[in-house]
């Protein structure tokens, strides 16, 4: 039978949609189909919530049309038979799906009085235990207390069960406290989510039209980025950059146009900026020397022009609010927020949600993603002139699975960031002409080389590649793992590590492995990217290496060195050679579950396995898949990839004392992600 679970709140702005994100991820993680229903909507159409949840990997198998119940104005004109179309469309969707999640109304169109009881009738009639969510913002722990029990009261009235009380907004130096207290009310499982000011945050376009502001300058793209806080610049230069705050909109009186160029200035500097937009009050028109001034110069802040005076411009923009899920980078907060803050297993518990054995390429990410949080992780970037790695370094600092360092002039990486909307405030730029570190560095190579002639002139030129200087920034300590490859070649990005960083002690060659993702199991498959005709003791450290890397995310390691023939069927100098290098394998790793020669299909089918390796404990059950040749290697993982819609992840370097990972030149933003994610793992067990 579908379960499905209710979340409701008594009132608006608790970011109620971040937290039904963050139950159909949790959700998606345990079974193959997970739905989200709608029940009360504004209107029919697809709106922000909606697009939202459609729009992750998590749900599938959904419309619009499917997503939604009724209309508020349906509702009040016949709650009954807006009930029974609730629940037939509700059983339609369940019956698709293991498991729904169902979220209730918005507290925007029916009186607040009666709405909650409606949202209580709904649950109940649906047959769903309730997540009450309630906003602590303002709050005293008393009157949290007293909400949650009134509310509670009010959905057990109706014979519901109330599994969960999430708080939100809270602050973090009472989240204790108020998790204790909310504990007292229902001894149910209680979540407390400190304040995030990107959730409630509304976009520059928003709030341009709260004003009736028309974008007089300023990228249109824009208008979609959040706005965190609001700024009226009413002194002078000197105070106003005292008051500034990155992602602000700025209100500026129009005949204070002076503040225009150096607030520009202040949006490009990475001590000040990225700003949100600026918001010209009053409706005078701008005098033609500015507007000269500005015309002649790159201007991508949204610089807007409203009638109203700036008093009244900034009551309206104080009270425009946003959507907690209306926006990519809201989405990745509110997941990060749910990832950190929330019990997964007593939540589970209490929802009585069965696990399931299988791991999906959604479940794999989110895996990811909290094994490199456990232990942030500094990961060095030295390719900072390449958009898409300002792009990956963005998501990253977003979704929090590592610290971010980025090698280059950080007033022209500020200014780009700031082009492309970004804000990189998090990361730290490091200048790699500065004379006390290209010295050290210097020095230090000069050392490790010395053997094969490098002076300290030569040491110098070769640290202006930076991926030397990212390299030595590993090898010292100063950043745990390097991300490299997008501009440079494999060989640029490999040949530093292996000069300085070196192999870890007993491996002899370093190697490449892809993480497969496939629809229910995640496997490995290496050397598909270094060596292309490794020798016997080389394709035995591969081995060795690879299950080293299937433990550290999370594969039981059951090795398979593939070859044409299984087992003692076949000889030749190839199978030989594979027969070799299983050998070194079992006497260097006796612990290890490996199985070769062997046949791809005896590696992965328990039928043919019976046949030709009946007492294997590798063969039919492998998962980590050891290929003679980079040719085959390279070849297979693409053709799985291509034909199967198996999700490559990698390559993952393998066999360095320090994790340095290459990327394709043709790399896109979620290939740098995924690296940089995997490259933060790796680091965790150095």
């Amino acid at each position: 039978m579908t379960k499905s679970v209710f979340i409701a709140a008594s009132e608006r702005q608790v970011n109620k949609s971040a937290i039904a994100l963050g139950v159909v991820d949790l959700f998606a993680r345990r079974v193959k189909s997970v739905g989200f229903f709608r029940p009360l909507v504004p209107s029919l159409t697809a709106d922000p919530i909606t697009t939202a949840l459609l729009n992750t990997k998590a749900v599938s198998a959904q419309t619009a049309e499917d997503s939604v119940g009724v209309t508020y104005e349906d509702w009040a004109a016949d709650p009954a038979a807006s009930l029974d179309l609730i629940v037939a469309k509700h059983a339609a969707l369940a019956e698709r799906h293991d498991v729904t999640v169902i979220i209730g109304s918005d507290f925007a169109d029916l009186t607040t009085g009666t709405e909650l009881d409606s949202n209580a009738q709904i649950a109940a009639n649906l047959n769903a235990p309730v997540i009450y969510v309630c906003r602590a913002a303002d709050r005293s722990i008393e009157e949290m207390r007293r909400l949650a029990e009134e509310a509670i009261e009010v959905f057990e009235s109706r014979d519901n069960t109330v599994v969960g009380i999430m708080a939100t907004r809270a602050d973090r130096a009472r989240a204790e406290e108020l998790a204790t207290a909310l504990h007292e009310v229902r001894d149910v499982a209680v979540s407390v989510f400190p304040g995030e000011p990107v959730l409630p945050a509304p976009s520059v376009g928003e709030q341009f039209a709260a004003v009736d502001a028309e974008l007089w300058r300023g990228n249109p793209e824009f208008l979609a980025k959040e706005s965190l806080h609001t700024i009226v610049a009413g002194m002078t230069l000197p105070n106003v950059l005292d008051f500034l705050t990155r992602e602000a909109t700025v209100i500026v009186p129009a005949d204070r146009l002076d503040l225009l160029p150096p607030l520009i200035m202040a949006h490009r500097s990475s001590s000040h900026g990225p700003l949100a937009s600026i918001i010209m009050t009053g409706g005078f028109e701008v005098p033609r020397s500015v507007a000269d001034l500005l015309s002649s110069s790159e201007v991508d802040l949204p610089i807007g022009r409203t009638n109203l005076d700036t008093f009244n411009t900034a009551v309206v923009l104080q009270g425009v609010n946003g959507i907690s899920t209306s926006s990519p980078r809201k989405v990745e907060v509110a997941r990060d927020l749910f990832d950190r803050h929330v019990d997964e297993e007593a939540l589970l518990k209490a929802i009585d949600l069965p696990r399931s054995e299988i791991r999906t390429p959604t479940m794999f990410e989110h895996q990811l993603m909290q094994m490199a949080r456990r232990n942030l992780k500094r990961i060095v970037l030295p390719e900072s002139t390449d958009d898409r790695i300002l792009r990956a370094a963005d998501i990253v600092l977003q979704r929090g699975v590592a610290e971010i360092i980025l090698l280059g002039d950080p007033a022209v990486i500020a200014r780009r960031a700031a082009e492309l909307g970004l804000n990189l405030s998090k990361a730290e730029l490091v200048n790699p002409t500065t004379p006390e570190l290209v010295e050290r560095f210097a020095d230090e190579y000069a050392k490790l080389r010395a053997h094969k002639g490098v002076t300290i002139e030569t040491a110098r030129e070769r640290l202006t590649d930076l991926s030397y200087f990212g390299t030595m920034m590993v090898h010292l300590g100063m950043a745990d793992g390097m991300v490299s490859g997008a501009v440079n070649t494999t060989a640029n990005t490999i040949r530093p590590s292996l000069e300085f960083v070196k192999t870890k002690p007993g491996v002899s060659v370093v190697s490449g492995s892809f993480l497969m993702s496939m629809s229910s199991r995640v496997v490995v498959y290496a050397d598909c990217a270094v060596n292309p005709n490794p020798t016997a003791e080389q394709l035995a450290d591969i081995a060795i290496s690879s299950a080293e890397t299937a433990t550290n995310f999370g594969v039981e390691p059951r090795v398979a060195m593939l070859s044409y023939s299984t087992g003692d069927s076949g000889s030749g100098e190839d199978v030989d050679l594979v027969r070799e290098a299983t050998r070194i394998v079992k006497e260097k790793a006796p612990e290890l579950k490996v199985e070769g020669p062997i046949q791809f299909d005896a590696a992965v089918d328990e039928v043919v396995a019976a046949k030709k390796m009946p007492d294997s404990e590798v063969a039919g059950r492998a998962t980590v898949f050891i290929f003679p040749d980079l040719n085959t290697g390279n070849n297979t993982y693409k053709a799985v990839q291509r034909t199967s819609g198996a999700v490559a992840i990698g390559p993952v370097l393998q066999g360095l004392r320090k994790p340095v990972n290459d990327l394709s030149r043709g790399a896109l933003v979620d290939d740098i992600v995924s690296t940089i994610t995997i490259t933060a793992i790796q680091a965790q067990s150095n």
